[in-house]
């Protein structure tokens, strides 16, 4: 079956009394997961996209999103699929993206967050729901998927807001782990 994301974009619909359509835009439901370091308070488990991986399937990230996020650092996260829960779709990023089977998880830590988009003009912002699950990789090994051209421990601290790809750094900060500025 297609994979049908959470990414909702607005369309033309009938007025009932109450009801309101799709910010003019879009929304979008994520799952991120914040893996720590199990001796390293702080240092979250990221990665760097592989641009050849099946990324639109594993993160609904089309082709153009793969390269303006080039050597950033992401989250294992992913919008989404449509009727799925928030901790369903937390064991398949884990499952997908880290070759993982389900681990403890902390959540979901709900987020709103409306942000405006310069690309898409409109009085509505974009508005994301996020669902982030927070836990702790025990293994001492890496994961090594073909999704990811590179797996790390990073610092978040230390880290600069600007190396973390699609506004991730905020998904980061909303969990108590600021990036450096």
């Amino acid at each position: 079956m297609e994979r049908r994301y959470a990414r909702f974009r607005r369309a033309p619909i009938d007025q009932y009394p109450g009801a309101t359509e799709v910010p003019d835009k879009g929304m979008c439901l994520s799952v991120f997961l914040v893996l720590e370091h199990p001796e390293r308070p702080g240092s979250v488990l990221v990665g760097q996209l592989d641009p050849s991986g099946p990324w639109w399937e594993v993160g609904a990230i089309d082709p153009n999103r793969v390269r303006a996020i080039g050597e950033r650092w992401m989250l294992p996260s992913c919008q989404l699929i449509l009727f799925e829960s928030p901790m369903d779709a937390a064991h398949r990023i884990l499952k997908e993206q880290l070759g993982s089977p389900p681990i403890p998880l902390e959540g979901p830590f709900v987020f709103s967050d409306p942000s405006p988009r310069p690309e898409s003009p409109g009085k509505d912002p974009h508005w994301d729901i996020h669902f982030v699950y927070r836990g702790r990789w025990e293994s001492r090994k890496l994961p090594a998927t073909p999704v990811w051209k590179r797996l790390d421990f990073v610092e978040v601290a230390r880290t600069a807001r600007g190396q973390f790809a699609r506004d991730q750094g905020d998904v980061l900060e909303l969990v108590g782990l600021r990036p450096r500025d």
